[in-house]
């Protein structure tokens, strides 16, 4: 929300300095994010930050002016030489090109900079600030401008000069009349009354005790009555619980006046014209959305006759075209504004193009209403189409501003846009909403709060929130929440919130716990994930976070289609309507945008799944850990031209979890081919550790690697049951002492069947060597013309010692023979002789 601090003051006098005012208002719930100057120097003592660095209004060089008149340029058919009075009798003749201001004019009031005023240049590219210096113009002198928004820093627009209203004061300087300071405001969910400058403004008076100065909204009625001329019909008072129509007839489309054209520019709007600026107005004004129709198009749909404007849901396959002229397809879940021929708005989001008002309306109907929130909401995510109006209606409007802000928007059109306003207004108000009244002990404010409040001073501050407050005996208060505000809903912990806020949150007494804390209790699980996270910390992986939402069609790579979800009733977009069955979804997005830039990306997560249980209405929510590695294996290193580093394979992933294994003391894990459908075929696999499988990785099926952006990438990726992983982790791990007598070190070269897997062959090997065999390491592969086809070579070290003595040649040639033996007897291995 942008405030500025002119249009502010309308409504409470401001008698703190700016940086005092933003500290106010950030402690009490309302952070100034950011400062937005218009031609002033940055407040003293402000921290915040300056949204953007514009030019300082120099208070003699940057002043108000009339043209006197203008005159053609004698040798150029563009440039025109106005004459301009600056007060005092001082005048100034300028060179200008500007296509708003024509030879003959006179009296125009415009803006002039004086040589050494210091403005954005509009020729230079990017945006900089110049000092205004004295130049020859087609041969002709100028030391002096008249100013565009662009080169005074207020917009982008400088197609041509700014031309002010009549009113504005000639020799008045610029920064007084139009300068301002424009607080950003991040206001939050539970604060959504202060989209508003009377919201905000509720909030100063109430932090500064000023008195509140509410506009004038009782409009001067001089038409003819509205009976008969139009009707309302709320079909659902639930969706709709209130709806106003005000007619202003004989109305003249133009400019807004220069006030109000400012104010919406400061508070991020664009002027329009008179009638719709005014809604727009009274929407920052009031936090009301309002929107008009052209009457004589709604009388020409009902044929003539007085249209009869209908609150309803849209019809199946209903269809309207908005006024951003778009075809918008309607379902029974949007509310909608209709007529007898159909849709002519979307309820709380944005009208209809059929309706809207244009150069040639003369007579105007006036909307002001309350829609149900989460139907706003709905219609938003459904059709993409956020709204000024939205923002509003999607955290709540109260009825109960319905009528003030119709009857302030209907005096604002008659006075800027002419016409005749219709005496009365059409109001239908069904199920008018009862005050909601709280009761409050100043015992439970001093329990909550741990401070003692006075009931005088409870009462004070709650009445400065205007809360209608009453006591109820000595220590006991009765408050009526005020009708703008929708947030107070838990009783008395709400009144209790504003207690805090109006004293101020730093005035809280910060107090030690009393009591003995209680024995910790370790936390099993959440310990073992902090050691995985630390192990593969360790070997070069970092951790993410991603999303548990996400979309069924993003993770139907990974999980195929088909597949039951966890899905949200109410999602807050497009992108997160599930709940994940996958972390990798996550993980490989992560990966893809890193490798944007860098050349190496090694990514972990842990986190939970969410699978639905059929019959059940909570998932099951295993926590699994995913891991995803691509690019270089390393960097370049001039003395690797014999080995260079290459890049990240399957084996490289394959370590990383044996180490993880290691690190945990897991035993006898062992990896066996898989083939899951989104990994590459013939190569991937899964670790098993007794008759648990705890989980597959291998390098990312070219398919899958294309859906994620990660196309022509080798990508190396896993995920694994982390609670299976966990209950393999053994509770206690023996330790074998360091050997006090030698290794015999011996090798064994075989060929088998290339079916046989190498975790085979160790099985038998160990099997075999059982007693004196310590230690069993393949080193070789190999494949070609010497070995028969289907058939493969693989070499293992092998490791033979004793505790208890040396062993001699005899102990160990016997052990490694019954090797041998039992390679050719159970596998049908060719145990090669080895090289002389």
């Amino acid at each position: 929300m942008k405030v500025p601090l002119k249009w502010l003051a309308d409504y409470v006098p401001l008698d703190l300095p700016v940086a005092q005012l933003a500290e106010r208002l950030t402690l009490a719930g309302l952070e100034v994010s950011s400062v937005r100057l218009f031609g002033l120097p940055h407040p003293e003592g402000l921290r915040t930050k300056a949204e953007e660095a514009g030019p300082v209004w120099d208070r003699d060089k940057i002043i108000i002016a009339q043209v006197l008149k203008v005159e053609k340029h004698p040798d150029a058919d563009k440039l025109k030489l106005p004459v301009v009075d600056y007060g005092q009798g001082r005048t100034k003749a300028l060179v200008t090109g500007a296509p708003n201001i024509q030879v003959g004019d006179k009296g125009q009031k415009v803006i002039l900079a004086l040589c050494g005023s210091v403005l954005f240049d509009g020729h230079a590219s990017p945006k900089k600030l110049s000092e205004l210096k004295p130049t020859t113009i087609r041969g002709l002198p100028s030391d002096a401008m008249v100013c565009s928004s662009f080169e005074l820093g207020i917009d982008e627009e400088h197609a041509g000069i700014i031309l002010l209203e009549d009113e504005a004061p000639v020799g008045m300087p610029l920064a007084d009349f139009m300068g301002d300071v424009v607080l950003e405001i991040d206001v939050l969910p539970n604060m959504a009354r202060c989209l508003s400058l009377i919201g905000v403004a509720r909030e100063v008076s109430a932090l500064t005790g000023q008195p509140l100065r509410l506009p004038p909204h009782a409009p001067d009625a001089n038409g003819p009555p509205i009976e008969g001329l139009v009707k309302v019909v709320i079909a659902d008072p639930k969706l709709s619980p209130r709806y106003a129509a005000g007619l202003i007839e004989g109305v003249k489309i133009g400019p807004a006046p220069g006030w109000m054209q400012r104010r919406l520019t400061y508070a991020g709007m664009r002027p329009i014209n008179n009638i719709v600026d005014v809604t727009n107005y009274v929407m920052l004004e009031w936090g009301q959305p309002l929107h008009a129709f052209d009457c004589d198009k709604l009388k020409q749909r009902a044929g003539g006759k007085a249209p009869t404007i209908t609150v309803r849901p849209a019809n199946e396959g209903e269809a309207l075209r908005t006024l951003d002229n778009v075809e918008r397809k309607l379902t029974p879940e949007m509310l909608v504004i209709a007529d007898e021929k159909g849709a002519i708005a979307l309820a709380g989001v944005m009208g209809g193009l059929e309706t809207e008002v244009t150069e040639g309306t003369t007579n105007v109907l006036l909307e002001s209403a309350s829609f149900d929130f989460l139907t706003v909401r709905r219609t938003v995510r459904e059709l993409a189409l956020p709204s000024e109006a939205s923002t509003r209606f999607s955290k709540g409007v109260h009825p109960q501003i319905v009528l003030p802000a119709l009857g302030r928007a209907s005096e604002l059109m008659r006075l800027h846009a002419g016409g005749a306003l219709c005496r009365g207004v059409v109001d239908v108000y069904p199920a008018p909403q009862p005050p909601q009244i709280v009761e409050l002990k100043t015992s439970e404010v001093r329990r909550v709060l741990g401070i003692d409040l006075p009931l005088d001073e409870c009462t004070r501050l709650l009445r400065a929130l205007e809360f209608e407050v009453e006591p109820i005996g000595k220590d006991a208060l009765r408050a009526t929440v005020p009708p703008h505000r929708l947030d107070v809903q838990e009783g008395p912990a709400d009144l209790i919130e504003e207690l805090a806020r109006l004293t101020g949150y730093d005035r809280l007494p910060a107090t030690l716990l009393r009591d003995q804390l209680p024995d910790q209790a370790n936390n099993e699980p959440v310990v073992f994930e902090e050691k995985v996270r630390d192990r593969l910390v360790a070997v070069g992986l970092q951790e993410v976070i991603g999303y548990a939402l996400t979309t069924p069609q993003r993770e139907k790579p990974l999980v195929g289609a088909d597949v039951p979800y966890v899905t949200l009733r109410n999602p807050i977009s497009d992108e997160r309507t599930a709940m994940r069955r996958s972390l990798l979804t996550g993980v490989l997005e992560a990966l893809a945008s890193n490798l944007k830039h860098a050349d190496d990306v090694r990514l972990l997560e842990i986190g939970s799944v969410y699978l639905p249980r059929e019959g059940q209405k909570l998932p099951d929510e295993p926590r699994r850990l995913a891991l995803a590695l691509s690019g270089k294996r390393g960097q370049e290193f001039w003395g690797d031209e014999k080995a260079p580093a290459g890049y990240l394979d399957f084996y490289d992933l394959k370590g990383v979890l044996e180490a993880l294994l290691a690190d945990l003391h897991v035993p006898g894990a062992i990896y066996r081919l898989a083939k899951p459908p989104f990994l590459h075929p013939a190569r991937a696999a899964e670790v098993v550790v007794g008759e648990r499988v705890l989980g597959q990785f291998g390098e990312l099926h070219p398919k899958v690697a294309e859906a994620f952006g990660l196309g022509g990438r080798q990508v190396l990726a896993g995920e694994f049951d982390l609670e299976a992983l966990r209950a393999a982790v053994p509770a206690r791990h023996p330790y074998v002492p360091v050997g006090r007598f030698p290794a015999a070190l011996r090798d064994v070269a075989l060929v088998v069947e290339e079916a046989v897997p190498a975790e085979r062959v160790m099985a038998e090997i160990r099997a075999a060597g059982a007693g004196l065999l310590r230690e069993v390491r393949l080193f070789d592969l190999y494949r070609g013309d010497s070995i028969a086809a289907g058939h493969k070579s693989l070499a293992f070290a092998l490791s033979y010692q004793a505790d208890d003595r040396t062993l001699n040649d005899k102990e160990v040639e016997g052990a490694h023979k019954k090797i041998e033996q039992r390679l050719r007897h159970v596998l049908g291995a060719e145990v090669r002789a080895p090289k002389a």
